[in-house]
């Protein structure tokens, strides 16, 4: 049984390394936490992931790729920069139940399976690791709180108030000459979880209000490594390079490549929309063609409609034209008729009264009126 405390704060725990046996194997608590966190990052990446255009299958597979090699490369990292514990027993190599487990060896595999999954599933880098950088740094944040259980990863001596102590801590203090009872530690996994946690808030914030692709890893670059690099120069156990502290020249680089990335990508894309829109080359580019499409195809129904009823019109048009044409045949043979028929009614009237030749006087011929 171990204990930690916080004496400025009047905090004591009781802990124990092991949780429980299986078959004789024990379960550490470190393994334990590690595994909720990354259970949890991935229920919360399930429930958002068809807000952002990603399937279930998406998160799934990447997690099934990714989560072995994750640690594999945590632990290659871990054993490159301390090769003088492992060079004289290999076999060592392979028993991480011992610890020795680096969190960027862990960043670096995982991105280079996304990197290979996205290529062969057609889907943007960028834009799917956008969406699960966050969790990723929440994992982290969680993970953090393995190493209070173990008492590792811990700071240099220090007198604040929240100072941790506890049996393996103290140890450490008396071979420094630190007075236990006067100094503590850097509790700097308690500093990590919680700038994790704080960045994973961020970063959620930020993703629904970015501008371009990327901007959300990128940021997880300046954030994360910015914090990392001033929390890394205050651990005691830090693997080195020379006279370099490797987590923490890596994490400067992080933050210089980031930030020049993200102004990068900021710059293009302003540069795109000062510039002509290339319809279909982006998701506004996108989104024009589309609405280019429906005004087409709008405007080519529009014009069908105007089409049958000219149509209509000029069916309606020749019909009572026709029905014109018969009315005046019908008329005409009727003035026909009747024209036939005169000549008789001119004869009779020529010929007058009967028996008067056709006179209209009265007379009658041979009659003259002057003789009476």
């Amino acid at each position: 049984m171990d204990h930690v405390s916080f004496p400025g704060l009047g905090l004591e725990f009781e802990l124990r390394r092991s949780a429980f046996s299986v078959f004789g194997i024990d379960i550490y608590w470190y393994g334990i936490i590690i595994t909720l966190g990354f259970l949890a990052a991935i229920l919360m990446a399930l429930r958002s992931s068809r807000k952002y255009d990603l399937t279930a299958d998406n998160i799934l597979d990447l997690v099934l790729y990714a989560a072995p090699v994750a640690i594999i490369f945590s632990r290659l990292y871990y054993v490159i920069f301390n090769w003088d514990q492992f060079r004289h027993d290999l076999a060592s190599i392979i028993r991480i139940r011992d610890g020795g487990l680096a969190i960027y060896g862990a960043v670096i595999g995982a991105l280079l399976v996304a990197w290979i999954y996205t290529r062969k599933k057609k889907i943007s880098f960028l834009k799917l690791v956008d969406f699960a950088v966050p969790y990723l740094v929440f994992g982290q944040g969680i993970g953090r709180w393995g190493n209070f259980i173990n008492q590792e990863a811990f700071g240099t001596a220090t007198q604040l108030p929240w100072r941790m102590n506890g049996n393996v801590i103290d140890e450490y203090l008396w071979r420094n000459n630190y007075d236990q009872r006067i100094y503590g530690v850097h509790p700097t996994f308690l500093y990590e979880s919680l700038l994790d946690i704080a960045i994973f808030l961020f970063l959620l914030f930020w993703r629904k209000r970015k501008k371009a692709e990327g901007e959300v890893l990128f940021l997880y670059f300046i954030l994360y490594g910015t914090a990392r690099a001033l929390i890394e120069g205050l651990r005691t156990d830090s693997l080195w390079l020379g006279s370099l502290r490797v987590s923490q020249a890596l994490s400067v680089i992080l933050v210089v490549v980031g930030i020049v990335l993200f102004l990068y990508r900021r710059a293009a894309m302003k540069k795109a929309e000062e510039g002509p829109v290339v319809l279909g080359q982006s998701k506004y580019g996108a989104l024009l063609m589309k609405m280019k499409e429906e005004e087409a195809a709008e405007a080519k129904a529009t014009a069908t409609e105007e089409a049958e009823a000219a149509g209509a019109g000029t069916d309606e048009t020749e019909k009572a034209g026709a029905e014109g044409s018969k009315e005046a045949a019908a008329e005409e043979t009727a003035v026909t008729g009747t024209a036939g028929e005169s000549p008789e009614g001119s004869t009779a009237a020529d010929e007058g009264p009967a028996g008067t030749g056709g006179r209209t006087d009265g007379t009658i011929p041979g009659d003259d009126p002057s003789e009476e």
